[in-house]
């Protein structure tokens, strides 16, 4: 197959492409590297099967002959990461929508016949104080927020995909993903995880933001991979919303508690305020965990990878770094 991915040099996107490639598929990906980093591609780069630009996906002249190359299409360029959306929440929401709309336009005009599957947000469920059922209403938490711009672009974006879903029965799957952790995610954009471990390798204390009661599910990077390439060769997916994640829970305070104990850590446990952290305006939502029935009714999905598991291996990552 002929496999394009936006987004290629981030967390995700590296992965995709990693997979693929594995899979003896070709693989163009475009990124503007304003979160994404060039060290998550450099071992790609020497397979003969693989291409990277290095362009922004608003702005880039060959998309449409590159959506005429492609069998299949993973929309993962974006804003990510609560620093970035804290930082600059008119950008998200503009670069996210329009990020889609160009892309979804294109496919529209040439007629494609290709898979897309778009990366939504578990955000979109607001602070759901239950499993996140892909039939719940949607809602922002309050638009008030610093981060609203995010759950909004992603609102919009699945908004838009439906539109052209009806209008031009583009093939478009919406992957709902949930909270993701693995090799090579960073901690510059305040994922908690690698912040954690970063902290706790090197003995720092370690830094909850909030009480620490906010819970949440993490999900390995490559099950949330073979979950999408199950899902893109699933028919039944198409013209869906589809939550992708783990739906085992924990608490901050227990991740830390966690991390800590698997890295034979000296840390203390330290809390900030979430206005030290994020500055005013920023409100945290207390639950996060999906409902994962449609995956499993629409796919033999079952999770490799538990968050002991993928703790571990990336202490021992970071240590040997």
């Amino acid at each position: 197959m002929n496999i394009f991915i936006t987004g290629g040099c981030g967390f995700i996107g590296s992965h995709l492409c990693e997979y693929y490639l594995e899979k003896r598929h070709k693989v163009i990906t475009v990124d503007n590297l304003s979160s994404g980093r060039l060290e998550n591609i450099e071992t790609l780069k020497k397979n003969a099967s693989f291409t990277f630009i290095e362009a922004d996906i608003l702005e880039w002249p060959d998309l449409k002959e590159t959506l005429k190359w492609a069998d299949v299409i993973f929309h993962f360029a974006a804003t990510v990461g609560m620093f970035n959306v804290v930082n600059d929440p008119i950008s998200t929401l503009i670069n996210n929508l329009m990020g889609c709309q160009r892309l979804l336009k294109n496919m529209s005009e040439i007629k494609s016949d290709a898979i897309v599957l778009i990366a939504s947000s578990s955000s979109v469920y607001g602070d759901n104080q239950s499993l996140s059922n892909e039939n719940d209403n949607l809602n922002i938490h309050r638009l008030s927020c610093s981060t609203s711009t995010y759950p909004i672009s992603k609102l919009a974006d699945e908004a838009l995909a439906y539109a052209y879903i009806h209008r031009y029965q583009l093939n478009i799957i919406l992957a709902r993903i949930f909270n993701t952790i693995g090799p090579r995610q960073t901690d510059l954009y305040g994922m908690v995880v690698p912040r954690f471990i970063k902290q706790a390798c090197s003995n720092e204390p370690i830094t909850i933001f909030g009480d620490g009661t906010q819970t949440r599910s993490f999900c390995d990077v490559r099950d949330v991979i073979k979950a999408m390439d199950m899902l893109i060769h699933e028919p039944k997916a198409l013209g869906q919303s589809i939550n992708i994640g783990n739906s085992s829970e924990i608490s901050i305070n227990d991740l830390a508690q966690l991390v800590r104990s698997q890295a034979n850590s000296h840390s203390v446990i330290q809390y900030l305020s979430y206005e030290q952290a994020y500055g005013e305006h920023f409100i945290d939502i207390t639950q996060r965990c999906p409902d994962l029935s449609k995956l499993y009714h629409l796919t033999n999905f079952k999770h490799q990878w538990t968050l002991t598991d993928t703790v571990g291996d990336l202490i021992a990552r970071q240590k040997q770094a």
